[in-house]
This record gives structure tokens, C-alpha cells and sequence, in this order.
């Protein structure tokens, strides 16, 4: 029937393998969790699945294992918290211990074995409430007096789903998520209506890489108020915190889970939490699932299963009462919750699913007269086509009421969000700078850099774009030679890159996605800060366009962040012009906003790092400048605009005076060209390790920067005046080469 004993949540498997192929959920159930006490201490009733061969326990209180029926564990050990000695726990199947030493008899008789428990694993899944139960034979009550189920309380408790176990990662990611110098940070998931925990099933095999994932189950038949489930994650999450209180706590939370995440977290303001809250049933009173509750009450469960009967039904009380709208609202609400998600229905009885109804509506009043009082960062992703909850209004609401809250909204997927094709909750977390490991983000520690599939979700916006400008990557070696291609480009970290900005910053996604595909390195790009704080009273913009560049690493331009970057080694890309660049005036193509100042030489020097001047153009082939800054603010009413988005956003360089102060937000008006082509050029790498004592002196640190600077110039002159020598460089001959040699062929440009 399964093993499972008293341990706490740090179990670590080793050498094992399980034996629940033929059980359902086998692939995700690792071990459920619920508390007990122990000799007066508390503790945690751990449930595995039944597992074979060696398994190291890492303890930090007294544990107990032990069997049930024919299952046995044969040691038992303790320590106390600062030991480090563990101990090694060997399961037997059903009596007489296996053969581990002679490795065909061990897997005949685990193949002989497996037969033998494999209704004991059915019935032991379906007691902890895995398994689905039949409406039609089987009643509520039936189930609560079935053996372990009422052992163990039948309550909610935690577990940790098997592919969520410390493993070695997936073949695409295993080279991407480096082992972390710090524990990874807790996260545990509420589930949403079915309860089962198992809704980040789809997330598994990422999120675990960079979470300690634990999973709330509440078993079918359990009636715990949600007033008790608050309390549950609470002790959960005070205990977590008082052993690691320099690590934060996430709570994901989906559907009513959200309104328990958001009621934990206004109870414990004090205690370092981040909410991911995904549809929250706080809309259940907008909702039209409450009008189902009469309904359900009055009819059996066969009409959850029988549609010609409810089209009957629905046809005769239409005949009868007076109100046929209402009515209309009240059976589109039950057809939803059927038709929609299915599994709810062969899972849930009717009087589970008006039990749930009431949690919805006691969770939903909970939690929104405690909105005030959550403090906690949230992060709140609401679906478009929601049929259950108006979810994307219910998001605008709680952004608005939040003190500290961001929104993602996705509008082409439905309530159940995590389990629905093309969402990825990793993805979002990396694009809303929403993950660290400690108290506060540190852009060098906590920054996981992007997976091929990561990556390509990113610029998968921006598809045309290559194809249509056709970038051209040339380099410097060593010797000054100039050649095509990255061959010149230093691999190795610290490096800054300096350039200038073109229109709208169009070199972005070439430039990065060049140097990722060609040489597998990340480029940290410093951004302004607007991108990455969205202005509560900001309404005229949608901040999402921005997660690719997160998620391929951009943080806030700023002298800690530079110098965090240049510690971890990293590849910076830098443009001091800033938005002064990016953002210029009609005539301005490709000159330089500099400040006076040497802002990165002397940081550089302190590191040791390269630094790589590069010039790029074609900007002006691809664009045309019609209404820049001075002619928007002729406009009474666009003036107004830019003043109010610029005195809300987050200021740079106030200090300074000129054309290198503060910039207004604005966006220019452009009118697009039949596309031209992009020119990089990356200068040769000019050292400065070594170099720290002299280039800290003001005078040569000047002269530094201006070389620099005279590089970034020399590069854009060579560029302008190599291009008008490419025959490729509009368009149409582009074109017809690739109709010639294919599409996926790289174009060539002018001779070196």
C-alpha cells in the first residue's frame, strides 16, 4: 500500500527507482506532507511513492520511518540540526529484502513485485484522493471511511511532485541553470478549484530548476474551512521562515488559490513573500458561478453527465418563469463549468462542487476585505477568455488597489492557465524581473539566463526583423585586420560594449541575438530604468514589450549595477547617450551624446574588463524621422502627455545640464522604408587589466574615454562610407539572390 513515514520537507532521493508506472499521477507524485506531532514536537507525516533501492535522507530534526502492510523500512536514525551525518534507508516491496547485489534477479523480482502491488498503490492513490471516484456508485461518505484516508485525517497536507525532485536538469536546460551558490527559494503552489496540487504539472521541468517546489493537496472529500486553510500556509510559511529567513517565499496561487496566497500574505506583512497570483476568484462576485448554487442544490449528479437532459430541463423552466435572461446567465454558468473543463466534472461530485462554490464565495470575501493589507510584491496574470471569472477586469481592480503589483495579461488562454499550450510561467517570471533567491534582486546573483526555447520566445516577435535588414557582423583580430563575422569579439568576461544608440534602439535585437546564436554569450544590456518600473498612472503604454530584453538579461543603468555586472564577469553592453540617442532629432543620424565625464573607464579598469567600441548603421534606410521631440510639444495637448509620463518615471542624470540630462519620455513618430540593411563593426578589445593604478588618475582615465568614443566614431565612418559598395544593401537584390540560393542563405556584402 505504499510507504511513508515522519520526515520534514528536505527529502532528498538517491539511486532509487520507483515502481508506480501503472498508478495514476505516477509521474508527478513525489510524496505528500501533512502535520503530526511526535513526542510532543511537530512534524510532518511524509507519504512516497514506493520506491526501490537506496534513498539518503538529509535530516534536521528526529525522524521515524516506518511500513505499511508488507512494506518496510529497515533503519532508523536521528541527529540533530549542525551534524552533518545522514543515513541510508533501504525499502523492501512485500516482505524478504531484495536482491540489490545481483542485478537480474533484482529487476525480475521488481518486475514480479510490481504486478503484485499494484491495486495496493491503486487503492493507496485513491484514498490519499488522487484517483478519480464514480459518481454514480460511489458517495462522499464512501470514501471518507476507507482506510488511510481517515488515518491520516484526510486533510490537506504538502507534497513534492516526483519531476520536481533535486535531479539532474533536462538536456536544454542542463548547460543554462548553473548550480546556485545560495538555496533556491520556496515555492509553494495553491491549487484552484479541483484542488489536487498537480495544476503546474505543464511548469514541472523548469520550475523546479530554480524553486524548492511544494504543492498543496486537498484531498476530494475534505470539508476544511478556508479560514483553516489560511492558517495551514501560514504555520507553513512562518516555519519556513524562521529556518531560512534570508530566502524568500513564493506563493502561486490560481483561482481561489490566489485569494488564499493574498490572505497569507496580508496576515504576515513582516514575513518576506512574493505573490504570483494567476485569475483569482476575488471576482467570484462578478461572476456568474454564483448563480449555480441554487441549481446544483436541486438537481442529482446525472445531470452532470447527461446533455440532452439539461436541454430539456433548460427549455422547461424557460416555459415557466418570467425571467428568461437570468435564467439564460444561470445555465451559460452551469454549461461553462461542464463543457469547459471536464475534468472537474469526472473528479468532482455535486456535493463537492457546491462545497467549492461556497469556498468560492467565503475565499473571494476573505480576501478582498484584507486587500489593503497586502504589502508583498504581486504579480497578477489574468486570462482573456476566462469563462468561469471576468479575470481580466478583475486584474485592472487589483492593480489599482495593490500597493506594489505588476500584470501580465494572456489573452488568448482560459482559467486554468498553467495547464494551457504556450504559457511559461518561468518565462514570465525572468520578463517581470520577479525572481531572486535573497532579500533583495541582486541583477548578478539571481540573473538565469535564457534556454534556447527561452530565447526563441523572445525574439519570436520580432521574426521579420532579420530577414528583412539582413545584419552584417564584422570584427577586429588582434592585429587590427577587419574581418567578417565574430572571429574578433572576446568571449571572455568582464567585457563592456560601447556604442551609439540608433533610432527607437533598432540595432537591439540583431546585435544580441547575433552574439547568442554565433557565440552562445549572453550581452547584459543597461537600459533605462522606465522599462523596468511601470508608472502606476502610466496609461498610454504596455510594459510587456519589454520582457524579451529582461529575460536576455537588460537591467537599470546604474553604477551598482555595472559594477555587480563587471563582478559576475559578464558581457555589459553600454550606450552613455542613452535615450538622448535613441530618441534624436531630425538630423541627428549617428551623432554621439556623450557626457563629459568617463562614467565606465575607471570601473572597467577596476575589473580588469574589456572594453569593445562598435559602430552600427542603417537606421536611416529602414526609417524616416517625421515628428520628432520639438515638433510633439508643438501639440498643447502631447506636450501635457510627455511632461506627466516624465515627471512620474524615474529620472536619470538630474544633475547634469545639456543634452546628456534627464531625457523627456517621448516616443517619436516614424514612418517606415522599403528596409535597408543593419552594419555592425566591433573594434579590436582594448585591454585595461593591469591598468587600474594608472587609469585611475582623472587625466588618463579622460584620455581613455576619449579614445573610446573616437573608436565608436571611426567604426559608424567606416560603416557609412563601406555600405554604398554593397550590392546587397536594399532589399530587392537581397531578395532575388535568396530565390537563387534559398532563403536561409546569408547574403554577402562588401569586400574587406
Amino acid at each position: 500500500m505504499g510507504t511513508f513515514g515522519y520526515a520534514d520537507p528536505e527529502y532528498v532521493a538517491t539511486g532509487g527507482s520507483t515502481t508506480m508506472q501503472t498508478c495514476a499521477y505516477s509521474n508527478i507524485f513525489y510524496g505528500a506532507r501533512a502535520p503530526v506531532e511526535l513526542d510532543g514536537l511537530p512534524r510532518w507525516i511524509y507519504s512516497t511513492a514506493t520506491v526501490t533501492g537506496s534513498c539518503a535522507l538529509k535530516e534536521r530534526q528526529c525522524r521515524l520511518a516506518y511500513g505499511i502492510g508488507d512494506s518496510v523500512i529497515s533503519s532508523f536514525s536521528t541527529r540533530h540540526r549542525h551534524r552533518s551525518r545522514h543515513s541510508v534507508v533501504r525499502l523492501n516491496l512485500e516482505g524478504g529484502e531484495l536482491p540489490l547485489e545481483d542485478e537480474q534477479g533484482y529487476q525480475a523480482e521488481v518486475e514480479h513485485r510490481q504486478v503484485r502491488i499494484s491495486e495496493s498503490l491503486k487503492l493507496y492513490m485513491h484514498q490519499f484522493g488522487f484517483l478519480t471516484c464514480n459518481h454514480n456508485h460511489t458517495s462522499d461518505n464512501d470514501i471518507k471511511d476507507t482506510g488511510m484516508g481517515t488515518a491520516l485525517g484526510g486533510g490537506p497536507r504538502w507534497f513534492s511532485p516526483l519531476d520536481c525532485r533535486p535531479s539532474a536538469p533536462p538536456c536544454e536546460t542542463k548547460n543554462f541553470y548553473s548550480k546556485p551558490k545560495e538555496p533556491l527559494p520556496l515555492l509553494l503552489y495553491l491549487p484552484g478549484i479541483d484542488g489536487t496540487g498537480i495544476g503546474l504539472l505543464r511548469q514541472h521541468h523548469k520550475i523546479c530548476q530554480i524553486f524548492e517546489v511544494w504543492c498543496l493537496h486537498i484531498p476530494l472529500v475534505d470539508r476544511t474551512p478556508f479560514s483553516e486553510l489560511v492558517k495551514l500556509v501560514e504555520g507553513t510559511v512562518r516555519s519556513e521562515y524562521k529556518l531560512s529567513p534570508n530566502r524568500p517565499i513564493y506563493l502561486i496561487g490560481e483561482s481561489v488559490g490566489g485569494c488564499l496566497a493574498l490572505a497569507v500574505a496580508a496576515n504576515n506583512p513582516h514575513i518576506d513573500l512574493m505573490l504570483i497570483v494567476a485569475n483569482p476568484a476575488t471576482s467570484f462576485g462578478r461572476s456568474k458561478l454564483q448563480l449555480l448554487k441554487p441549481l446544483l442544490a436541486s438537481m442529482p449528479s446525472q445531470f452532470f453527465h447527461g446533455g440532452d437532459v439539461m436541454s430539456m430541463l433548460k427549455d422547461a423552466v424557460l416555459k415557466i418563469f418570467p425571467q428568461p435572461q437570468v435564467l439564460e446567465d444561470i445555465f451559460e454558468a452551469f454549461h461553462t463549468i461542464i463543457s469547459y473543463y471536464s475534468v472537474v466534472t469526472n473528479i468532482l461530485s455535486v456535493s463537492t462542487l457546491l462545497w467549492k462554490i461556497e469556498m468560492f464565495m467565503t475565499a473571494s470575501a476573505y480576501a478582498n476585505s484584507r486587500l489593503h493589507a497586502v504589502k508583498a510584491p504581486t504579480l497578477i496574470l489574468s486570462s482573456g477568455k476566462d469563462r468561469l471569472l471576468p479575470s481580466l477586469e478583475e486584474g485592472e481592480r487589483l492593480i489599482r488597489v495593490l500597493s506594489n503589483c505588476d500584470i501580465r495579461k494572456f489573452k488568448d488562454n482560459g482559467h486554468f492557465l498553467f495547464l494551457e499550450d504556450g504559457v511559461d510561467l518561468v518565462y514570465t517570471i525572468k520578463g517581470t524581473c520577479f525572481y531572486r533567491r535573497g532579500k533583495i534582486l541582486d541583477c548578478g546573483k539571481d540573473y538565469v539566463p535564457p534556454t534556447p526555447s527561452e530565447f526563441r520566445r523572445g525574439v519570436r516577435q520580432y521574426w521579420l526583423f532579420g530577414p528583412a535588414t539582413a545584419p552584417v557582423m564584422l570584427s577586429t583580430l588582434e592585429n587590427g585586420e577587419i574581418v567578417n563575422g565574430l572571429a574578433g569579439f572576446p568571449c571572455d568576461g568582464p567585457t563592456i560594449l560601447v556604442g551609439c544608440h540608433l533610432l527607437a534602439g533598432v540595432e537591439l535585437i540583431p546585435l544580441v541575438s547575433s552574439i547568442f546564436e554565433q557565440k552562445n554569450i549572453v550581452v547584459r544590456g543597461m537600459a533605462h530604468p522606465i522599462i523596468f518600473t511601470k508608472p502606476r498612472d502610466a496609461r498610454y503604454f504596455d510594459f510587456s514589450v519589454y520582457d524579451p530584453f529582461k529575460v536576455m538579461g537588460a537591467v537599470p543603468v546604474s553604477g551598482l549595477n555595472l559594477f555587480k555586472l563587471l563582478a559576475s564577469k559578464s558581457h555589459v553592453l553600454l550606450y552613455p547617450g542613452g535615450m538622448r540617442e535613441a530618441f534624436h532629432r531630425k538630423g541627428e543620424f549617428y551623432k554621439l551624446f556623450w557626457p563629459e565625464e568617463p562614467e565606465f573607464v575607471r570601473m572597467a579598469a577596476r575589473f580588469g574588463a574589456k572594453i569593445v567600441p562598435f559602430g552600427v548603421v542603417g537606421a536611416d534606410d529602414m526609417f524616416e524621422l517625421f515628428a520628432d521631440y520639438h515638433d510633439l510639444t508643438k501639440i498643447p495637448f502631447i506636450k501635457d502627455a510627455i511632461e506627466a509620463e516624465t515627471n512620474i518615471g524615474v529620472k536619470l542624470r538630474t544633475e547634469r545640464s545639456g543634452e546628456v540630462a534627464n531625457q523627456p519620455a517621448h516616443l517619436p513618430i516614424i514612418l517606415p522604408k522599403v528596409p535597408g540593411r543593419l552594419y555592425y563593426l566591433f573594434g579590436k578589445p582594448i585591454e585595461t587589466e593591469g591598468r587600474r593604478h594608472e587609469l585611475m588618475d582623472k587625466q588618463n582615465a579622460q584620455e581613455m574615454y576619449e579614445h573610446v568614443k573616437s573608436e565608436v566614431e571611426r567604426s559608424i565612418a567606416y560603416l557609412k562610407e563601406r555600405r554604398d559598395h554593397d550590392p546587397y544593401r536594399y532589399l530587392i537584390p537581397r531578395l532575388l539572390y535568396q530565390s537563387i540560393h534559398g532563403f536561409t542563405a546569408q547574403v554577402p556584402t562588401f569586400e574587406l
